[in-house]
């Protein structure tokens, strides 16, 4: 599939120029390399900058590990706020507290809401489900502990990107399980849900674009034995019920690798009961909605998910 019919021109020109002769994938890089990259394009792409009331450095306590994490605080003032409890993408690979504190910053701007990011541990050094443990940690000592940093602990959602809209998606089945109560929201950007990558999408946008079936499999390959893939904290579409989850907003870019995983697992959720609002971008492609300071449609997306927010605790 030629990705200049596909493609809107600027995204197209980004795409470009990730794939320039002598430019190199994640994929062809060390870990440390493919970690500092990715830090970098998010200084150059990501969300404009946007001072806040509070943004304070946090540790969680879990299993005898301290999981860091950022709190984002947009207004003044001692009030209990709606708190989301968001994870970064990276393929459980990349990804960092650094290279999404734009993109938190501008959430919580718009939705109102604090926005706690959580740096989970990541593969290769710490495999799966590591970064599920430690999310669902995260996640419920936010419910449970919250208050501490002014957070509403009854109005306590999940957000996430790619790996981290995984992470999500996985959580929000953990703690309906755990018996937490149910967030009034799931933000799911992309999320990977599938156990395999061989959907249509995968198969169509394998090659030319930022998230490429090499970066894919280079990803797996550090975070996964080959019998997690059929494990559902990996894979939540393999979960055998999906019904009382928190109402999901689902971003999707049409022509992404992810697509078709996020609209099977969009369908899931609405067929076993569950309010879900699915949009899908066309003309843009992984990792779009990271790219707001470069693309219209980036800041469209985060507007939207912030409003969604913001509607899902008035």
């Amino acid at each position: 599939m030629s990705t200049r019919l596909t493609l809107d021109q600027d995204i197209q020109a980004i795409v470009d120029a990730v794939h320039a002769p002598g430019a190199q994938e994640y994929c062809d890089m060390t870990v440390a390399e493919a970690r500092a990259s990715h830090n970098e394009k998010a200084g150059v792409l990501g969300a404009p900058h946007v001072d806040l009331a509070d943004v304070r450095e946090l540790t969680i306590p879990a299993a005898g590990y301290g999981i860091p994490a950022r709190a984002y605080r947009p207004v003044e003032g001692d009030a209990a706020l709606p708190t989301l409890v968001f994870y970064h993408g990276g393929g459980h690979v990349i990804g960092s507290l650094d290279s999404y504190d734009t993109l938190c910053r501008q959430i919580a701007l718009q939705s109102g809401q604090m926005v706690v990011s959580v740096d989970y541990r990541m593969a290769p050094e710490h495999r799966f489900p590591t970064a599920v443990e430690d999310s669902f940690a995260a996640y419920r000592w936010v419910v449970e502990h919250g208050s501490d940093i002014g957070a509403d602990a009854d109005a306590v959602s999940l957000g996430g990107d790619s790996a981290g809209g995984n992470l999500a998606a996985v959580v929000a089945i953990m703690a309906r399980d755990a018996g937490l109560p149910r967030a009034p929201h799931q933000l799911l950007v992309y999320p990977a849900t599938g156990a395999y990558p061989d959907t249509p999408s995968q198969l169509a946008f394998a090659e030319g674009h930022v998230l490429t079936r090499r970066l894919i499999l280079w990803f797996h390959g550090h975070y996964l034995a080959y019998e997690d893939h059929t494990d559902p904290r990996w894979a939540p579409l393999l979960t055998p019920s999906l019904a009382d989850l928190p109402p999901a907003t689902i971003i999707l870019a049409a022509c992404d690798p992810l697509r078709d995983e996020g609209i099977a697992y969009a369908r899931r959720l609405a067929e076993e009961g569950n309010d879900v609002t699915l949009k899908v971008y066309s003309g843009v492609t992984h990792p779009f909605f990271s790219w707001s300071g470069a693309l219209p449609k980036a800041r469209d997306a985060v507007a939207f998910a912030a409003s969604q927010l913001a509607a899902s605790t008035a």
